[in-house]
């Protein structure tokens, strides 16, 4: 039972969405911050107990990410039904976090998973304190939306991230095979001869772990 805990937490972050929802479309901001916060309490704890006890998974390694995307993805919208925020950043994200989830089931069919970077991780932890921002300048009533700022940092972190990603594997050929599985290997191995496959495994694997 104990080896399922972390992918238990990562799904206890899809069950605080709809109230992460529902107290931002209501006005209830403070509420919102707490169930946020224990998302986030949430993300942290099944990482860290992945590592701590060897508990990886590749299906943990999926449906984290994807938890994630969810939770960011869903705030927005209840942020946008609110009005708190323009809908241009809600649609540059939805479209963005399309094309990764699409990207990421399709490396998970193939049994290949990739780690992201500290640049991409930033440029996620941007995003959620423009979120927290918003909340605290909403239920406060500040006259100085300072959130809208951080929402444009997020932003060009996140195009920062993709030139990165894009660099390294540039530079590296496609992956650091150091930090592939044996699995991983065999399979890049296989189709290594195929160019078309090759290049449309790499386009998947810069959009995966651009977070």
């Amino acid at each position: 039972m104990f080896k399922h805990v972390p992918n238990i937490l990562t799904m206890c972050r899809f069950v605080l969405i709809p109230f992460i929802f529902g107290s931002i479309v209501n006005n209830q901001y403070v509420a919102a911050f707490v169930f946020l916060t224990l998302s986030g309490i949430t993300d942290i704890l099944d990482g860290f107990i992945a590592r701590k006890f060897n508990l990886i998974t590749n299906f943990g390694k999926l449906i984290d990410p994807l938890a994630d995307k969810a939770t960011q993805i869903s705030t927005l919208i209840a942020l946008l039904f609110a009005g708190i925020i323009p809908d241009w950043i809600l649609i540059v994200v939805f479209i963005k976090e399309t094309i990764m989830i699409a990207g990421a089931s399709f490396l998970y069919g193939k049994k290949l998973v990739v780690s992201s970077r500290w640049y991409g991780k930033l440029a996620t932890v941007m995003f959620y304190v423009a979120i927290v921002a918003s909340l605290i300048t909403n239920n406060f009533n500040l006259a100085f939306h300072i959130d809208i700022y951080i929402y444009y940092v997020a932003l060009a972190l996140t195009i920062f991230a993709l030139i990165m990603y894009f660099k390294e594997f540039y530079q590296k050929g496609y992956v650091n095979k150091e930090e592939l599985s044996t699995v991983d290997k065999k399979v890049i191995e296989k189709y290594s001869k195929n160019r078309v496959l090759n290049n449309t495994i790499f386009l998947f694997k810069i959009l995966y772990i651009w977070i």
